[in-house]
């Protein structure tokens, strides 16, 4: 039996973060297990798989006070300009960088990338043990530590164990915590673009009847697409030969790159809301999309799973050795509360407000895309959001 001070089941974006990051706060090392069942470079690998995802400049602020963002920073991509935009109507909005008076609005890194470097940083680090492959099987509690049975017959001991072993956890399962899910009746289509224009650091997100066309900037003049469409028009876009996939969302977002000239492999996943309500219980946490996964529109889920970490961190960092105690828990889900409930409450909201084409909702939402581009005052809250200077 194995004996820690800190067990994180899930070793993809947030849990890896989470494991860095708890030493770099601390003053005393803590023991720290990560409970992984697929490889780093195995290609099958669902939590560093092709995708890119968006991390905002409060996120890469966060990543650079835990010394993660140096090595990150050599592969991403910096959004330097940001366009929002409402498909054959007049409402859109920009925020550049000029605007916002900093470098880069967020960064776009590929996530087998970011996988790469952290098992790189894991393997270096003597308080960090990566049990791989093993996912967790059954979780025991006492008053002071928690048993984790693995699936390859090993156990571990900790005073802590973090869920970050994505939305289906088996963890909170095990422990009983709720999952609350909605379903959007969307699905998100998942490509690389090529486009006549080089990107130059533009970002795009554009609203269409049946849901958001996101492309961000990617390193080698390429763009990331996340178009989210209804369950039978994301059917038949699958369906299509390249040429016609590419002619189709061509007609979707228009031509402010140009031409639609070339789409890597396409992926597709259904988008649900799932959240749990208690994101803690006696010596568990909850941290990722194991906490919340949001549908992906203005791009908040990972970032608010970051703040999550970060704050995490913070608590076990300050936790006077015993980093499952009550008063550090109740600490950490104190903090988080406002701002997970909103950035809930703001994600699901925009989808219903973007993702219609009522023609109340389709005025509305361009009056105040329009006055959002002309009164600071409006744009201030969606700046902060996007830039991710959200309070922890």
């Amino acid at each position: 039996m194995k004996q820690f001070d800190v067990v994180i089941a899930g070793g993809a974006m947030a849990g890896m973060t989470l494991a860095l990051a708890i030493n770099k706060l601390s003053d005393k090392p803590l023991s720290i297990a990560v409970v992984e069942p697929f490889k780093a470079d195995h290609q099958a690998h669902p939590g560093f798989d092709s995708r890119s995802i968006a991390l905002s400049y409060g996120t890469v602020n966060t990543l650079k006070k835990l010394t993660l963002w140096d090595e990150i920073a050599e592969v991403a991509t910096p959004i330097r300009h940001i366009h929002v935009s409402d498909r054959s109507h007049a409402g859109m909005t920009d925020i550049t960088t000029e605007e916002v008076g900093v470098d880069a609005l967020g960064y776009v890194v590929e996530l087998a990338d970011v996988g790469r470097i952290y098992h790189s940083r894991v393997e270096q680090d003597e308080h960090i043990e990566l049990l791989c492959p093993a996912s967790v099987k059954k979780v025991e509690r006492s008053l002071s530590e928690v048993t984790i049975t693995l699936d390859n017959g090993e156990v571990a001991r900790g005073k802590l164990l973090v869920a970050a072993d994505g939305a289906i956890s088996t963890c909170c399962e095990q422990v009983g915590l709720e999952l609350v899910e909605h379903d959007f009746e969307q699905i998100a289509v998942i490509a690389n673009i090529k486009t006549q224009q080089d990107p130059a650091g533009r970002a795009f997100e554009r609203f269409t009847e049946s849901g958001p066309v996101a492309l961000l900037p990617m390193s080698e003049g390429r763009m990331s697409l996340v178009w989210c469409l209804k369950p039978e028009e994301a059917r038949a876009v699958m369906a299509l030969e390249d040429d016609a996939f590419l002619a189709k969302l061509q007609d979707a977002f228009g031509w402010r790159l140009g031409l639609m000239k070339q789409v890597g492999q396409r992926s597709s996943y259904p988008l649900t809301l799932r959240y749990r309500k208690q994101n803690i219980s006696h010596r568990f946490a909850i941290v990722g999309n194991a906490a919340q996964t949001l549908h992906p529109i203005a791009g908040q889920g990972f970032n608010l799973g970051i703040r999550d970490v970060a704050t995490l961190a913070e608590q076990i960092a300050v936790s006077a050795g015993d980093p499952g105690a009550y008063q550090v828990l109740n600490q950490f889900k104190g903090r988080r509360e406002s701002d997970r409930e909103a950035t809930i409450s703001l994600t699901s909201s925009l989808v219903h407000i973007f993702s219609n084409d009522y023609l109340t909702m389709r005025v509305g939402r361009n009056l105040g895309l329009a006055a959002m581009d002309n009164l600071s005052v409006l744009k201030a809250p969606l700046l902060a959001r996007t830039l991710g200077l959200v309070a922890r």
